[in-house]
């Protein structure tokens, strides 16, 4: 329950799945997280749960986020002829790559040179294990970009509040890392 809260030193949201499993957090959720939030307790989104933190996404428009973050998210875009479709060339057939949707497996976290709690002490573009098909925009919370395709926000950080695209729990010693750089910041 939201009360629950109440003596929570952290929180942390994480996610799998599609957007419309967050409206269980709803308004009564919503409230106890931003008063914990305005207590000085920190905030981590983890995959969908990063996600949840902007204002929604298009794969459930009609379901809030909790919008402590601006922006809505969007699924990564593999149509003919998009960004997304060029980024990945197959030299064989001379034609764009088809790059896959969800987005699996392993790739590189591009820092973005913002001073980051939950990023210190990990080296710039080290691996962390992804699946996901949207992502979140790019914004000034944004400490950490992928490329699928297209750049994308995959770590973001703003005052208490932090989120990662990626799983930390399946990222090795960079989410070993990260997950520890949070617990620093809650003491």
């Amino acid at each position: 329950a939201p009360a629950d809260l109440e003596g929570a030193d952290a929180i942390i949201v994480p996610g799998v799945g599609h957007f419309e499993a967050t409206a269980a957090l709803d308004a009564h959720w919503h409230q106890a997280i931003r008063a914990r939030l305005d207590a000085g307790v920190p905030l981590l989104g983890i995959c969908l749960g990063q996600q949840w933190l902007f204002e929604g996404s298009e794969e459930a428009p009609d379901v809030p986020g909790l919008g402590v973050l601006p922006g809505r998210c969007v699924k990564l875009n593999p149509d003919e002829g998009s960004a997304f479709a060029k980024a990945s060339a197959d030299n064989r057939a001379g034609e764009p790559a088809r790059l896959k949707v969800p987005h699996v497996g392993w790739n590189a976290l591009k820092q973005t040179g913002r001073p980051s709690r939950l990023l210190a002490g990990i080296e710039d573009e080290a691996q962390a294990y992804f699946t996901h098909s949207y992502v979140a925009p790019d914004s000034d919370a944004t400490v950490a970009t992928t490329e699928h395709g297209v750049p994308f926000a995959s770590v973001v950080e703003q005052g208490l509040v932090f989120g990662a695209q990626f799983h930390p729990e399946k990222s090795g010693e960079t989410g070993l890392r990260m997950l520890k750089n949070f617990l620093e910041v809650v003491r």
